[in-house]
């Protein structure tokens, strides 16, 4: 019974491995080709960062003081995929411990079940939530949360916003990462070599507005197309190595069964000669 109960755990193992491959090529493929966008966003927005309009953008001004802080914690909806969400969790966990060490509050968007229903345990304050996003990722699906955020931050109900997500290294390797998304830094836009000069039409304010709210948007968008690559990759490795157990269990359990027949019919053939023998 041990032996059919766990051939039939490994049947459905290696089938979501089978599936989360087919996945993870096409969430690699999706991730992929989201890269130049955010490459060719990220180096208008740091042209305009070191530019000097008329028209400071709010995304640009760092505040003088760190009393509130934003969170966006971008996690899957489902499970079975190792550690994924647990190292992210575990991120966010020791950093929210630190904040709350230093007396600053903080105000969560949660992307994703996982993350969502970590920070409901922990008591947290979610003020957004997306989730049920499915496999590939749908800006309308996100904007609502990641709105919700940008206005905090332009409304001042925190001064900083920063982003937890897991970085896609390779298929076996993806790391847990924090990085601030607003105000805009220098380090994370880079310095261009050259300064672009700008004539605005119809004015600074509508320009900036709608491409630095497309940078953070198009920056999110890429964080949740690398969790989900993250994620099919994580949950494969996951179901393969449950796989394999399970294939090392069935051996065991054959070999034990084998004993135990083994030894039943040696009692059985001795109990029928000394049962001859007394005859």
């Amino acid at each position: 019974m041990k032996i059919r109960s766990v051939q039939n755990t490994r049947k459905i193992t290696k089938a979501m491995e089978m599936v989360a491959a087919s996945k993870m090529r096409r969430a690699q493929e999706r991730m992929r080709a989201a890269r130049p966008y955010a490459e060719k966003i990220r180096n208008v927005a740091a042209h305009i960062s070191h530019a000097n309009p008329e028209y400071r953008h709010p995304f640009l001004i760092a505040r003088d003081t760190v009393n509130k802080l934003g969170v966006i914690l971008i996690t899957t909806d489902k499970g079975l995929c190792g550690g994924l969400n647990t190292n992210i969790q575990r991120l966010a966990l020791t950093k929210i411990k630190e904040w709350e060490s230093e007396s600053e509050q903080f105000e969560v968007c949660c992307i994703g079940t996982k993350g969502l229903g970590f920070m409901q345990r922990l008591g947290a304050n979610i003020v957004s939530q997306a989730t049920q996003i499915g496999d590939r990722p749908q800006m309308e699906k996100l904007i609502g949360a990641i709105k919700v955020m940008l206005d905090g931050y332009i409304e001042d109900r925190f001064d900083r916003l920063m982003i937890f997500s897991t970085r896609f290294v390779n298929t076996m390797k993806q790391e847990p990462a924090m990085e601030q998304l607003l105000p805009l830094a220098g380090e994370k836009l880079g310095s261009p070599e050259s300064t672009w000069d700008y004539i605005y039409e119809p004015e600074a304010k509508a320009v900036l507005d709608q491409v630095l709210t497309r940078y953070i948007e198009a920056v999110i968008y890429q964080a949740v197309a690398e969790n989900m690559a993250s994620e099919q990759s994580a949950r494969m490795v996951a179901m393969k190595a449950a796989s394999d157990n399970a294939a090392d269990l069935i051996d065991e359990l054959t070999l034990i069964y084998n004993k135990n027949r083994q030894a039943a019919i040696t009692k059985e053939i001795s109990e029928i000669v000394g049962g001859a023998a007394a005859v």
